[in-house]
């Protein structure tokens, strides 16, 4: 299941990652995240808010998959490639070392 798309200012859940533009495939968790969390995230361009359950435990500052990617999709953050996924990976996984690999080499 995809993440669920909120308006901005519909719901009081505090933000658990922050997305930093509308069009990324991560965001960054604020505080640390249990599997099957239920957990909202905040996009920084947009003010809008996603939705997602929490497949991994992802740590504070770590990444969290906010749309799937399947092996060799390009990772982007910021904007931005960051990296390559280096096998599938479903909206609410933990994203690092283990499911990507830099986009600089």
């Amino acid at each position: 299941m995809g993440p669920t798309r909120r308006p901005q200012g519909r719901w009081s859940a505090i933000h658990k990652f922050l997305v930093h533009n509308e069009g990324d495939d991560v965001g960054v968790a604020t505080e640390d995240i249990d599997v099957g969390d239920a957990v909202v995230g905040i996009f920084m361009d947009t003010g809008g808010e996603v939705g997602i359950t929490a497949r991994g435990a992802v740590p504070l500052s770590h990444k969290i998959a906010v749309r799937a990617l399947k092996r060799g999709d390009e990772v982007t953050e910021y904007g931005t490639r960051v990296g390559i996924a280096t096998g599938d990976i479903e909206v609410g996984d933990y994203v690092h070392t283990h499911n990507i690999r830099s986009a600089r080499w």
